[in-house]
């Protein structure tokens, strides 16, 4: 009992020792891969013993495989007892092995200790070996740095002597080269300004530039006196080397020269162009760019020479003249603002614009840094909108040709730009108001030249394509706005495009809505209400063909309008300051047009809708009870039909360039067309089995006709669009199963309650009393049937409103039309 108990202990610890892991086991598996069952960390004997067994008749051969399973023992067995046998001894190899490594660690030891020591002694003896040829060196570095210094101090001492001799001889072509000499070896003896002899040489280093510097301004004082008159001789010599020192100079020597000269050289202008002469005014200013370009070819005859290239001093007497030009041009424009008419501002500005280009052309600009420069606008993105255009031939171009236009970059910034004419903008309300004015009077042309035309010639010629007065608008608001961005990027770019948006609301309300043709049910004006109103008992005025024309030719506008004013609102953000980019916003505009889109497919849905009407008055108005036998498609479906292919192929023809707004027409249509079909339905009343059966056959004819309505009449057939499809098949497919149910016997009870549910999945009591209604059931009837109803409906789930909800899903064409074959020959064996 005892070895009983202690082979069991034995194998539970065995069994607790080798539970490993998944990552070893997985270890294991990789670094001895085998496909033994045995070696499996998941092995059950019971699966393995049924493997080799799977049948009563494998039996036979068990002793075969208790003998090979017994060879496999004993092989293991051999294994495990070498394996042991070889780690007898690991203990002692390993301690023996363990105290021979320490060993040689100490001899290693004892060798590194002996080389550290050896390298100590080496290193002291190179430094005694060196001590001499260290001291020999820095004797030699001292000598070197004495005869350099006392070389550089003769340099110096003679230099002063000599740079002084010179300045009083004003020879200043030597002077210009050894002063920049002395200055170089002046610098070397900054850590010697202690010593009184190099503190005294540096003085009359300082001394002599001083001189210099008043001797070369009295000798340009003496060249070029402030009175204005010029010497004779033209520059010499002399002052182009004095030039040459003055670069070397302290820079306020140079900037005086030339700010003396260049005031010197414009004096004449000052007087020629003073505010009470003729000539300033702006009907003149082409004089005062002639007197500058004679002045600097003049300058460059006599003086180009005279002065270093460096100091780019013809550019730096245009920059001057531009100052003063617009101060000046600023002041007169104060005096004489009420005489500025636009003509004579956009004359001005544009020579002065001109001018300022030739600036550019000609100077690079480099010296503009040095003043008040005007910040460039750092150039816009690459965009894609049609107003994206060379801006020098803005003579008024089609925008369609525009879009199919290459795109240009844009040519370098001008540096120049503004220099100028930014004097103009204070003024430029006079253009704005131009403006104004001038689009009223476009809105108002186009206004007289729609009415004399005529609404019907105008739905004729070449109907549903853009108005030709869409593309004269926006070709003159981008030729406004590029010759106003010319002008200024600021806030006269921002009431310019007040402008613009006044303009293209008036455009929207009078051009497009003003135009709309009117019905009688849309006196009030176009509402939902309005368009779902029904007429029985007379025939609703239609619109003839010109009047739908002229419809989706006004739709077709206010697409083009609405994409392009989106353009628009781009390239105004481009065109404009950074800092006004967020008070450009074209949304509202943008709102506008899509109200005017949304209104012309209102007008053709509400058309075609009102001329269904009186066919579905007659159909709710057909004695249904008395049907006999089921024929062909009924007279009023006929009418249906043929107004859907009167009018859809004309609106879809002048609509072929705005697909997607047909598409929206027709699902508008269907979404208004179904709803009233069914209410139509609902007043037949009461309604026989072959009723039902008649009128089960015109909605799948109806379905049929609505599910080909955006090809009908075309030789391409197209295939409609998903979501179309989907509203049809859904809307018609209710209509069927209102049908169906009333066809269905309404005993038992409790199959026709829950028959209604399963189809219609309609939970609202007033639909189910209807269907009660066509059936022609008592009221006292119905009353029992309505408390069945609402005790068998479904309990809602959490969140729902109680209304009605599709549970099926929406079947396809192709079953609907198979599901109604089978209804109508079930109908038949009954009858």
């Amino acid at each position: 009992m005892m070895m009983e108990e202690e082979e069991l202990e034995f194998s539970e610890d065995l069994e607790a020792i080798l539970h490993l892991t998944p990552e070893v086991q997985l270890a294991i598996e990789q670094v001895f891969p085998s496909q033994d069952p045995l070696d499996r960390a998941d092995f059950n004997a019971v699966e393995y013993i049924n493997t080799l067994f799977p049948t009563e008749q494998s039996l036979a051969n068990i002793d075969d495989v208790v003998n090979k399973i017994r060879l496999k023992i004993r092989c293991l067995d051999d294994n495990i007892r070498m394996v042991v046998r070889g780690q007898t001894n690991v203990g002692q190899d390993g301690r023996q092995a363990l105290a021979e490594a320490q060993v040689a660690i100490s001899q290693l030891f004892g060798k590194i200790k002996d080389i550290k020591d050896k390298a100590e002694k080496s290193e002291q003896m190179v430094k005694e070996i060196t001590r001499d040829i260290k001291q020999l060196d820095h004797a030699k570095r001292h000598l070197t740095t004495s005869i350099t210094t006392l070389n550089h101090l003769h340099m110096l001492a003679g230099g002063v002597d000599s740079l002084e001799a010179m300045t009083r001889r004003r020879q200043y072509g030597e002077v210009a080269n050894l002063l920049q000499g002395v200055v170089n070896v002046l610098e070397h003896f900054h850590k010697y300004m202690g010593i009184p002899q190099i503190r005294q040489l540096s003085e009359r280093v300082k001394a002599a530039q001083s001189e210099l510097g008043t001797q070369i301004l009295a000798d340009f004082e003496e060249a070029f006196p402030a009175q204005g008159s010029k010497r004779a001789g033209g520059p010499s010599n002399v002052l182009r080397d004095a030039c040459l020192v003055a670069n070397v100079l302290d820079p306020r020597i140079k900037q005086e020269i030339i700010k003396k000269f260049i005031r010197q050289h414009l004096s004449e202008y000052m007087v020629l162009f003073q505010e009470n002469q003729d000539v300033a005014w702006l009907d003149k200013i082409d004089r005062r760019y002639a007197w500058i370009k004679r002045q600097l070819v003049d300058y460059e005859e006599k003086y180009g020479r005279m002065f270093p290239e460096e100091w780019c001093m013809t550019e730096r007497i245009a920059v001057e003249f531009c100052h003063i030009t617009r101060t000046e041009l600023a002041k007169v424009m104060r005096t004489r603002a009420k005489e500025i008419e636009v003509k004579l501002l956009l004359f001005a500005i544009q020579r002065t614009t001109n001018f300022e280009g030739l600036l550019a052309k000609r100077f690079s600009g480099c010296t503009l840094t040095n003043g008040p420069r005007v910040k460039k606008p750092e150039p816009p993105l690459e965009s894609t909108n049609p107003f994206l255009e060379d801006e020098v031939g803005d003579d008024g171009s089609e925008m369609e040709e525009d879009l199919d236009r290459p795109k240009k970059h844009k040519a370098p910034d001008n540096p120049f730009h503004g220099i100028i004419s930014k004097c103009f903008e204070p003024h430029l309300y006079v253009y704005i108001e131009s403006q104004d004015k001038n689009l009223g009077e476009m809105i108002d042309r186009f206004v007289s030249d729609f009415r004399a035309q005529g609404p019907t010639k105008a739905g004729t010629e070449d109907g549903g394509a853009v108005l030709p007065s869409c593309a004269d608008l926006f070709v003159y608001y981008k030729k406004c706005m590029v010759q106003c961005s010319q002008l200024s990027t600021g806030e006269p770019m921002i009431a310019l495009t007040t402008i613009f948006q006044k303009y293209l609301r008036e455009y929207a309300w009078k051009i497009l809505s003003g135009n709309l043709p009117k019905t009688s049910s849309n006196s009030g004006g176009l509402t939902i209400k309005s368009l779902l109103q029904e007429k029985e008992g007379s025939e609703a005025a239609k619109f003839n063909v010109e009047e739908l024309c002229l419809i989706c030719s006004i739709l077709s506008t206010a697409e083009y309008c609405l994409a392009t004013t989106q353009q628009l609102e781009e390239k105004l953000k481009e065109k404009v300051d950074k800092t006004l980019v967020e008070r450009i916003n074209l949304n509202g505009e943008m709102d506008t047009f899509s109200n005017v889109i949304s209104n012309s497919i209102q007008l053709l849905v509400q058309d075609l809708d009102a001329a269904c009407d009186p066919a579905l008055t007659a159909m709710s108005k057909m004695p249904w009870q008395t049907v006999e036998h089921v024929g062909d498609q009924s007279p009023y479906v006929t009418s249906v039909i043929m107004h859907i292919k009167q009018n859809v192929p004309i609106i879809r023809g002048n609509l072929a360039s705005t697909r997607k707004y047909f598409t929206q027409f027709c699902i508008k249509f269907t979404n208004s067309f179904i709803p009233k079909f069914i209410n139509h339905l609902f007043r037949c009343k009461p309604i026989s089995m072959v009723g039902a059966e008649q009128l089960l056959l015109d909605t799948h004819s109806l379905k049929t006709v609505l599910l080909d309505l955006p090809s009908i009449g075309s030789q391409v057939v197209r295939k409609a669009p998903a979501s179309y499809t989907k509203i049809v098949v859904k809307g018609m497919t209710r209509a069927e199963m209102i049908l169906k149910v009333v066809m269905a016997p309404h005993e038992p009870s409790v199959v026709f309650v829950d028959n209604y549910i399963k189809l219609l999945a309609d939970g609202n009591p007033e639909t189910f009393q209807k269907t009660l209604d066509m059936k022609g059931l008592k009221r006292s009837e119905q009353s029992s049937m309505l408390e069945l109803f609402r005790q068998r409906l479904p309990t809602p789930p959490s969140g729902a409103d109680g209304g009605p909800s599709l549970s099926f899903s929406t079947p396809t064409p192709e079953q609907e039309n198979s599901r109604i074959r089978k209804l109508e020959k079930l109908i038949k064996k009954r009858l």
